[in-house]
């Protein structure tokens, strides 16, 4: 068998083992598996799947384009869409049945027929009816031919416990579903995230909707340990020596202040790693960590290590074998793990999937 050039290895079973734990959390209320975004860079149907096996019973994407993948391949649960542009033509999402999120007066007549979650925003002022909108969205939604499953908003701050956001919303929350009862609906209601879910029971209600954390990415910092679902891996191409005073890569940014042995690595930031990484970044080669040598470039980089060609050599995972974490590349760049493990869908990864069933 070859080595692998670059290469995703998906834990299935760490998914749904996170989902189970998940649901466990969130008590009575049922459990929305978020699978956006080709599953956060995981891939959808299998990630859906491995989330229907660990007790989630619904599905959330941003598109009817993501929804309708999943229905393709007979995935029959409860899915619910947010996010398409004005125009879209939603027939396939009746005859699908799968539910739409609904901000304003104007969606909700797109939408005509389908089941509808009505969205609305408590804080986060991003997608979501106003407030000072939402009673002619309840009345409207109340006398269309849509049925009301739900209403639901997004909390801003729910990974900072604590922040006076999250009770705020919440408060917002509570009105703007009185004024749906006072029309006469009598939806359910979701607004709990990942982080919500881990730390604040009352406000998941009807459904949470579980993102990061299924992936085994907590989003609370010293939260509860989750089993990151993502492992990334290369190979070593060739090995040499290099004299004391010779200098690696463009800008010749690092020089060896002694004979030493480096390795090629065939990825780079054409493969998800990021630029950024250059002079911050090691990996395992033969269960030792080794520092990357020089600028990353778009399909290499450099590390010092012992090796042969062949030799595994392991980018980030659980860290359960001393290797960086998705995490720790976040960390070490300013951004969020949610940005490297999306980052991985790339064409020239293969995605391979441990513990399918």
């Amino acid at each position: 068998m070859a080595s692998p050039r670059a290469e995703v290895l998906v834990h299935l079973d760490h998914i749904e083992a996170n989902v189970a734990l998940l649901a466990e959390r969130a008590g009575p209320a049922a459990t929305m598996a978020v699978v956006k975004a080709d599953g956060y860079g995981h891939g959808a149907v299998p990630v859906a799947r491995a989330a229907l096996r660990g007790g989630a019973s619904w599905l959330g994407t941003v598109s009817l384009a993501e929804a309708l993948a999943l229905r393709d391949a007979g995935i029959d649960a409860p899915i619910l869409c947010w996010l398409d542009p004005v125009g879209t033509d939603y027939r396939p999402a009746v005859a699908e049945g799968i539910d739409v999120a609904v901000s304003s007066v104007e969606q909700l007549r797109a939408v005509s027929g389908a089941r509808v979650h009505l969205k609305i925003d408590t804080g986060l002022t991003r997608g979501g009816c106003p407030p000072g909108l939402w009673p002619e969205l309840v009345r409207a939604a109340a006398a269309s031919d849509s049925e009301v499953y739900a209403v639901w908003s997004h909390l801003a701050c729910a990974d900072d416990p604590g922040h006076p956001s999250i009770d705020a919303q919440a408060r917002r929350f509570a009105e703007a579903y009185e004024v749906a009862l006072a029309a006469g609906l009598r939806p359910r209601r979701h607004l709990a995230n990942s982080a919500a879910t881990l730390t604040r029971p009352d406000l998941c209600f009807d459904m949470v909707r579980v993102g990061i954390a299924m992936y085994g990415l907590n989003p609370v910092p010293g939260g509860e340990k989750l089993a990151p679902a993502m492992t990334f891996r290369s190979s070593v191409v060739s090995v040499k020596d290099i004299a004391a005073g010779e200098s690696v890569s463009y800008g010749h940014l690092w020089t060896a202040e002694r004979d030493t042995r480096l390795a090629l690595v065939p990825v780079g930031y054409a493969d998800g790693v990021p630029r950024l990484l250059t002079g911050r970044m090691s990996v395992l080669v033969n269960d030792v960590l080794c520092p990357v040598r020089g600028r990353i470039c778009m399909d290499q980089f450099v590390v010092e290590c012992d090796a042969r060609p062949g030799d595994e050599v392991v980018l980030f995972g659980p860290g359960t074998r001393g290797e960086p974490t998705a995490t720790d590349w976040a960390e070490a760049i300013g951004t969020i793990d949610y940005e490297i493990v999306t980052g991985m869908n790339r064409p020239r990864v293969t995605r391979t999937y441990l513990g399918e069933r």
